[in-house]
């Protein structure tokens, strides 16, 4: 449960845990870490609108 806790921290849904340690280099991984999960999410909604929605309105 703990990884999909840090993916909701990533995508703002959870708050994250007030006593945790923030550093610079953290803020860093985690941003990186945000950034790359949501291409995933948009190449995911890209992927599906080309090989599902498209084919079936050109039928």
């Amino acid at each position: 449960m703990k990884f999909l806790r840090q993916i909701g921290e990533y995508l703002f849904i959870v708050k994250r845990d007030p006593n945790q340690e923030r550093t610079g280099m953290m803020k860093a991984m985690h941003g990186m870490n945000r950034l790359s999960l949501l291409m995933f999410i948009v190449a995911l909604f890209v992927m599906l609108f080309k090989f599902l929605i498209i084919p079936y309105f050109k039928k």
